[in-house]
């Protein structure tokens, strides 16, 4: 694993694909073999980034507009590129993120006539150029997916009225938006497969831990 020093890796997928699992897995193994690993989630792993998750994810925030929620997400990675990222790849430390550019260039793609050259041209500035240097895209039936999510947003009832979480914001969206990103995660691999790796999440943990190690085993 010696030569993913320095390498900036990313997974990422629908809701409940298991991103978080393989990541944390990864680090496990790349730990064990003595390599200096930066795991991060996006948006956030800053202060100013976890205030922007917070109000990305709240599901009050429903008269967000689509432009306004890609500028948030790039200004998140913006400020983790800047705290995070850069001074770990330059002290040769893998980078593992949870998310990254790919989440937007599927979920916010085409809202408000947001196009692929749009999302990219600001991500350019968010992020100064440093591209991961492979996402791992975590694919699976999305109503399998679905049934994976965890509720975590507690609604802001009264004490007598509060009875449960419920899912965050992008979470709550339409199952038919939750096809079409999908769709466009699959799109993105098909339009640069140097970068990108599709990797059948269908399976058990340990046999899609497997198919993540071979596919970085033939990373440059």
């Amino acid at each position: 694993m010696k030569h993913l020093a320095g390498k900036f890796i990313v997974f990422d997928g629908g809701e409940g694909c298991g991103k978080s699992t393989q990541a944390a897995l990864l680090r496990q193994d790349l730990e064990l073999a003595g390599m200096q690993v930066l795991a991060v989630h996006d948006p956030g792993a800053t202060r100013i980034g976890e205030l922007i998750r917070a109000i990305l994810l709240n599901p009050d925030n429903t008269e967000m507009a689509m432009r306004c929620e890609m500028l948030l997400y790039m200004a998140a990675r913006a400020q983790m590129m800047h705290e995070k990222i850069t001074p770990a790849l330059s002290e040769g430390k893998v980078v593992i993120s949870d998310r990254f550019v790919s989440s937007t260039l599927a979920y916010q793609l085409g809202g408000d006539g947001l196009t692929v050259d749009d999302i990219k041209s600001v991500a350019e500035i968010a992020i100064k150029g440093r591209w991961p240097d492979v996402t791992l895209i975590l694919d699976m039936p999305t109503k399998k997916s679905a049934q994976r999510v965890q509720p975590k947003f507690l609604l802001d009832f009264p004490a007598d009225v509060q009875a449960q979480l419920t899912k965050d914001r992008i979470e709550l969206r339409s199952f038919e938006y939750h096809e079409d990103v999908r769709r466009k995660y699959l799109d993105q691999a098909k339009r640069d497969p140097q970068r990108y790796r599709v990797i059948n999440a269908d399976r058990d943990i340990e046999a899609v831990r497997q198919d993540v190690l071979k596919q970085l085993a033939t990373l440059k």
